[in-house]
């Protein structure tokens, strides 16, 4: 029980923060949004450090940094899937290859999976693509390319699950501040770089569509702010770094909550569920009517997680 709600906890604060990851990436290029909010993401890590405590060991530093490489590699080439084909295809193929992922690496190991945890899981997958489910009016076209681009980076995201579910149970937040410097620096070297390649009258980057897996705000014009940034653009992207890590903090507790081996299945899909968070704050916030196949996607999402509490 504990493992489905720190697991839905979790997604539901990954979710959160894509929504506010995609407001300001309305005003701001999307790859500079999602630096800042991965270096804003360092302080309530170190925090927690001060805290709770953690401990840092050669074996957590290793899998955080792989988590942090995981992570980066698999926003950008997000950014650039979307850039070039549907976000309706797209998106929701990345969140089922990054659910499926760690799944997959969790019965090669040997873990056995009873019925009702297969039945569950199967369930939760088809909820995260119907969730993730959204409008798409650009007229873009599936291609080979798109899908694959898409496919590696949900990959990537799933590797972030996998490395922490091999930091050791006393490391804390250790790992994840390891995770989150690197994933910082790497999405910070991609915004200067992206900016560079603009200035210089390069090819729009990809990373400049307003577009966020996932995200229930649609996508609209950035606009480029050279100097200031208002105040509600800063406290979203702050808010949306700090809900990022939040989320990190969630799924490590979950993978490390059981000894069972079932754990790692159970949490990658859970995690994979984070655009339910996305749709309800922008039924809050912005109004947004969930679609008819959103709210069947929901509600196979409670049935899933029933499924797996009972597992």
């Amino acid at each position: 029980m504990l493992t489905v709600l720190l697991g839905l906890s979790g997604a539901l604060v990954y979710g959160f923060a894509d929504f506010l990851g995609g407001l300001a990436s309305r005003r701001v290029r999307a790859v500079t949004v999602a630096a800042v909010a991965a270096a804003v993401g360092i302080a309530p890590l170190l925090l927690g450090l001060v805290v709770v405590g953690g401990r840092f060991t050669w074996t957590g530093t290793i899998w955080g940094a792989v988590a942090g490489v995981s992570g980066g590699v698999g926003v950008l080439l997000l950014y650039r899937a979307l850039a070039i084909g549907p976000m309706s295809v797209l998106s929701p193929l990345t969140a089922v290859f990054a659910a499926v992922v760690p799944v997959l690496v969790a019965v090669v190991r040997g873990t056995a999976l009873s019925g009702l945890a297969i039945g569950a899981l199967v369930v939760a997958v088809v909820a995260v693509v119907l969730v993730a489910a959204v409008r798409d009016t650009s007229g873009a076209r599936v291609t080979a390319v798109g899908l694959v681009t898409a496919a590696v980076a949900g990959c990537g995201f799933g590797g972030i699950v996998l490395a922490y579910d091999q930091t050791p149970a006393d490391s804390g937040v250790a790992p994840l501040i390891v995770s989150r410097v690197l994933q910082a620096v790497l999405l910070g070297t991609a915004a200067v770089v992206s900016g560079l390649v603009r200035r210089s009258g390069g090819a729009e980057d990809s990373a400049t569509r307003a577009d966020v897996a996932g995200s229930a705000a649609p996508p609209g014009p950035t606009v480029r702010l050279s100097t200031r940034w208002p105040v509600r653009l800063v406290v979203a992207v702050v808010a949306c770094g700090v809900l990022d890590a939040l989320a990190n903090v969630f799924i490590q507790a979950g993978l490390h909550s059981s000894d069972d081996p079932a754990t790692l299945p159970v949490v990658s899909v859970l995690n994979a569920l984070y655009p339910i968070g996305t749709v309800v704050l922008a039924g809050i916030v912005l109004r947004e009517r969930l679609t008819a196949v959103q709210w069947s996607g929901i509600v196979l999402a409670f049935a899933a997680s029933v499924g797996l509490a009972l597992a």
